[in-house]
């Protein structure tokens, strides 16, 4: 049952991300008025840019939270997320594979959209493998966090090799994406990303109670029938389809999928999972909008902004944990 608490909290966040959307919708270099939003005008291309922005944003505030979510609760680690853990990074490398060499591969025009997304998408499943059978073998967690590390490095380090190697119009187009260059999603694009995040979604959701076992403990939640192997598979699946079909669109989000559940966790009970879970939806979308709003005042790419506010409240997180 929903205390009346969280339904306080759902409430204002409602109401600030409509309020949020608003805003994005009249920020820009030019005024549009609100028959620009409905009707044929000259300005009814810039309203379609806008409104596909407003989409977009909110699409990755509901993916990216929610995938750091679920891999900080699977982990039973606070630093777990897509980023750290090097999701992001192996999912941008096979996004830069992508758009550095697919003009020599002849890919039909309405399929290009998909390949994009099944190339990040592939990558992070890859990953999140790997992580996974990690796990089993290192007692302590936070050498998984080093391991995510190390593998962001050497996709970094793969991504700059390519990078140099690259055709000048192929390194201009992967810059711009790696920008977060949100004014650049199209309408077809919003679809697919949209299918995406819906798969997502409901794999998050069948994983929500098995993972309510599985924060009691391995024991317990097997003696609950938890079935381990097959939340694995879900948190696989959830975790990589989300923060990858968001990278591949919308290029590297950073610490989005860390610092959003640690405020989440900070203004609600931790243990109430589904609470937790909507929270973090809703948050993620206001947080995002607030970004997106920045970036068009500013022209500062989203990735950096992200990491400007990102950055600081990690680093108060692990000092209140070496505190601890």
């Amino acid at each position: 049952m929903m205390s009346k608490r969280f339904k306080i909290l759902c409430l204002l966040l409602i109401i600030a991300i409509i309020g949020g959307a608003i805003v994005n919708l009249n920020t820009g270099f030019l005024s549009l008025s609100l028959q620009d939003f409905f009707r044929d005008t000259a300005q009814s291309q810039i309203a379609e840019i806008r409104i596909n922005r407003v989409f977009v944003m909110l699409l990755a505030g509901i993916s990216i939270p929610t995938s750091g979510f679920l891999m900080q609760e699977y982990f039973q680690n606070p630093l777990a997320g897509p980023d750290i853990l090097g999701i992001t990074s192996v999912a941008s490398l096979s996004v830069a594979f992508y758009i550095l060499f697919s003009h020599n591969i002849l890919i039909p025009e309405f399929l290009q959209n998909s390949f994009l997304s099944l190339s990040a998408i592939g990558g992070s499943l890859l990953l999140m493998l790997v992580l996974l059978s990690m796990s089993n073998k290192f007692q302590d967690k936070s050498y998984l966090i080093i391991f995510g590390f190390l593998i962001s490095a050497f996709a970094g380090a793969i991504v700059s090799l390519l990078q140099f190697y690259a055709e000048n119009q192929s390194l201009k187009n992967y810059i711009l994406w790696s920008f977060g260059a949100n004014n650049m999603v199209t309408r077809n694009q919003i679809y697919v990303l949209s299918a995406l995040v819906l798969i997502g979604l409901f794999f998050c959701f069948k994983s929500i109670k098995p993972l309510i076992g599985n924060s009691l403990g391995t024991s317990y939640a097997q003696s609950l029938g938890v079935n381990l192997k097959y939340l694995k598979l879900l948190i696989i699946a959830a975790s990589s389809l989300l923060s990858a079909s968001i990278t591949a669109f919308l290029g590297p989000i950073l610490f989005i999928g860390i610092i959003v559940p640690h405020f989440c966790r900070l203004i609600y009970n931790p243990s109430k999972l589904w609470q937790q879970w909507i929270l973090n939806m809703f948050l993620g979308m206001l947080i995002m909008l607030f970004f997106s709003v920045i970036a068009e005042k500013t022209q500062i790419p989203l990735n950096v902004i992200s990491s400007v506010f990102g950055i600081p409240v990690i680093l108060l997180m692990l000092l209140k944990q070496n505190k601890v």
